[in-house]
């Protein structure tokens, strides 16, 4: 990656329309982002939907190859869709490799008996619903944190919060950290604060908020925010490259998640799904390096956190009473 320090960091287009006359707008310094990662930088990545030690090697392999530094790597079927020893592979290749690794927990509503969520307006949507269904999120949390996973994906404000109580206790290791799923992220300060106060360490924003919207966030929370630079077709298919530098400036501390749009969903995964599942794998990390290049080009790439880095700083909780 080049040294962001040799060049001034331009916008596309910049100096061509520049010279047409057609300069856009100077960029306001107040709209900039105060924050960062601890231990420095800005922006994280991930590469998600990696579905099984099989879809990690693929990724791992490509990654190297095309020289794309990985943060975080997710999996989105969950882990009751993997075995013991499928974690264990994966907990290893990534550990070996200084990653982390995202699995979700337990059930939710989309795959349930509920009918609503197969409504026109998508009723209760991934929420686990009645106790059962939280019991298994935190079986599946506990179970993953047992076989070394440090960080949970969860899609529910009440697991979310079970969880980070469960934390707090030592009843899951200090060190995990949780995320919240794309498919309920906030879209107000207000509602991305609950989260951040309910136990999240990093919060999925929907792929379609403006860059206003990054700046009013960031206005009331520090919390580390990923965003789909590009998002698979059930979160909008909406493909923002062009703009990674701005959603930086605007929304660090941000991971850049590197999903895919024209391609057939993989939940839960299943060998009958091999083929795609790996192909599509391969695929996000070269999106992302497509996406790194064009920061690179435009003398924005200085402010990557140090590979390895994970934890997501101090930030503001509910108090647990009972």
């Amino acid at each position: 990656m080049t040294d962001a320090s040799a060049t001034a960091p331009r916008r596309p287009g910049e100096q061509t329309l520049t010279a047409l006359g057609m300069s856009a707008p100077a960029l306001d310094p107040a709209d900039a982002s105060p924050h960062a990662f601890p231990g420095g930088g800005r922006w994280r990545t991930e590469v998600p939907s990696c579905e099984g030690p099989e879809a990690l090697a693929v990724v791992l392999k490509e990654a190297s190859r095309l020289d794309v530094p990985i943060h975080r790597i997710s999996q989105g079927s969950g882990v009751w869709m993997l075995t013991d020893a499928e974690i264990t592979e994966m907990v290893e290749a990534t550990a070996e490799r200084d990653i982390e690794l995202c699995l979700f927990t337990g059930p939710r509503g989309t795959w349930d008996i509920g009918g609503s969520t197969r409504t026109d307006s998508g009723g209760a949507g991934l929420r686990a619903r009645g106790h059962d269904a939280v019991a298994g999120c935190v079986e599946d949390a506990v179970r993953a944190t047992e076989l070394g996973v440090k960080c949970l994906l969860v899609a529910d404000e009440g697991v979310l919060w079970t969880l980070h109580r469960a934390r707090a206790a030592g009843l899951l290791p200090a060190d995990t950290t949780l995320k919240l799923s794309a498919l309920v992220g906030p879209v107000n300060p207000a509602s991305f604060a609950v989260y951040e106060r309910l136990g999240a360490d990093s919060i999925n924003v929907p792929s379609d908020l403006t860059l206003d919207h990054l700046t009013e966030i960031r206005r009331v929370s520090a919390t580390p925010m990923d965003m789909y630079i590009e998002a698979p077709d059930d979160l909008g298919g909406y493909v923002r490259m062009y703009e990674v530098a701005e959603l930086i400036r605007r929304g660090a501390p941000l991971y850049l998640k590197f999903g895919l749009s024209k391609a057939p969903g993989i939940y839960p995964y299943g060998h009958h799904l091999r083929e795609l599942t790996l192909a599509t794998a391969k695929e996000r990390v070269r999106r992302g390096r497509l996406a790194l290049d064009l920061l690179a080009r435009h003398g924005a790439d200085g402010d990557m956190a140090p590979l390895g880095s994970r934890l997501p700083g101090d930030l503001s909780r509910f108090e647990i009473t009972s």
